[in-house]
């Protein structure tokens, strides 16, 4: 009797934990079963097999395209002017790992995902690869459930404001670019200038200009001298670019 009485306290704290999981990212599920397979993990299945649970590997598998889609189709849209292999190395950058666990932090999925109690007790709701793999297998539940549109909508939320923000321009050396076009048409210098600093010390707004020959090619702001430089040199990309069209 105790020990069904433990199952199912445990059992409606593990409902609760998706229910609010959900007001969390902003999205709720129309089929909550599928939201927790993709919570799943496979040592929580092992741990249950009476139950016949379904752990998330196969939902990781449909997130990880229907991801690679949805962020390929933002950054066409987003980037018009560059490159397909630039494209790449940016897509790449975002759908890596290390970000997909950015992201799953944020949303907090390390407190809700199912684990079995070996893989809790050595440290797997922060381990990297399964935080990453749990994230992918959401976006899969949340397509099967309610469509790409919805999972546009989530991604608007955690993924792409850290885009439009310069988060992944590391993927992208819009400075060496620049100099390649320079280089094409004579030998001169471009010249990279901070014109100021906003905000206070710990969110610090720089804004940069870069010229050529004293002619102003571009400017861009970023919360570190380095990161304004590459977006001054991205809008000067885009302007040269669009003059040779």
């Amino acid at each position: 009797m105790r020990k069904t009485n433990r199952s199912r306290t445990r059992s409606n704290s593990e409902n609760q934990k998706i229910k609010d999981f959900q007001v969390n990212i902003g999205t709720q599920f129309q089929n909550e079963t599928l939201l927790k397979q993709a919570l799943t993990h496979s040592s929580y299945v092992n741990e249950h097999r009476k139950k016949n649970y379904e752990d998330n590997e196969r939902l990781e598998f449909l997130g990880d395209a229907v991801l690679e889609l949805a962020i390929s189709q933002y950054l066409y849209k987003k980037f018009p002017t560059i490159s397909e292999g630039e494209l790449t190395k940016l897509r790449a950058s975002i759908v890596c790992e290390p970000a997909l666990v950015e992201f799953a932090n944020e949303l907090g999925f390390g407190e809700v995902v199912l684990l079995g109690k070996g893989e809790e007790m050595t440290g797997g709701r922060a381990r990297p690869a399964l935080l990453a793999d749990a994230f992918e297998a959401v976006i899969g539940a949340l397509y099967l459930d309610q469509g790409l549109d919805k999972v546009i909508a989530l991604l608007e939320k955690v993924v792409y404001p850290k885009v439009d923000a310069g988060a992944f321009s590391h993927a992208m050396d819009f400075k060496s670019q620049l100099q390649e076009v320079v280089q094409k048409d004579g030998t001169s210098t471009l010249a990279y200038q901070i014109l100021q600093e906003e905000g206070p010390a710990h969110n610090r707004i720089f804004v940069s200009q870069v010229s050529l020959e004293g002619n102003i090619l571009g400017r861009g702001k970023g919360r570190s001298k380095k990161e304004a430089e590459q977006h001054a040199a991205q809008m000067a990309l885009d302007h040269l670019r669009s003059h040779k069209q």
